[in-house]
């Protein structure tokens, strides 16, 4: 936290490149790290993004923007992060971005290298000026940001 977030561009599951920087400059970004395909689809996982697309609205009306990042092999990842979204309506303001061979949690240093994992499960929330002002980062598959949680903390620092 109170650090520069490292700038990233990725490209969105419609196949549009998303760079944090730009992102940005339009208001603050909810950065959310899932855990991608670890062998299935992480039902936590499941649960934290259907939490923030309930709650679409209140992160539209606080002016953030959500960055899903999908992590996993490059063979397989559109596929599978197709299937991650197959029964969810992404809002405007959510990207679901890819992250093949893991060179984005690699550079984040959120590698979960161990069988059966990808990346451990973060949030990052960034202003408008790039800097991180809340960072929660998960060793375990549990310990998730809840919509609610975010919403607070975005709410609070404008107060």
């Amino acid at each position: 936290m109170g650090q520069a977030a490292p700038d990233f561009t990725l490209t969105s599951l419609n196949g549009q490149p998303v760079k944090l920087s730009d992102a940005t400059r339009k208001g603050d970004v909810a950065l959310v790290v899932l855990r991608g395909y670890p062998g299935y689809q992480c039902p936590i996982c499941n649960r934290q993004v259907q939490d923030y697309i309930h709650n679409a609205q209140a992160f539209a009306d606080a002016g953030l923007r959500v960055l899903l990042v999908y992590p996993g092999p490059a063979q397989e990842l559109p596929d599978r992060a197709r299937e991650f979204v197959s029964d969810k309506t992404l809002p405007a303001h959510f990207d679901l971005l890819l992250d093949p061979d893991y060179k984005f949690t690699l550079a984040y240093d959120l590698r979960w290298d161990a069988a059966q994992e990808t990346a451990y499960p973060s949030t990052f929330l960034i202003d408008s000026k790039g800097m991180i002002f809340f960072a929660r980062i998960s060793k375990s598959h549990g310990g998730r940001t809840s919509a609610a949680e975010v919403l607070d903390l975005v709410r609070n620092r404008k107060r």
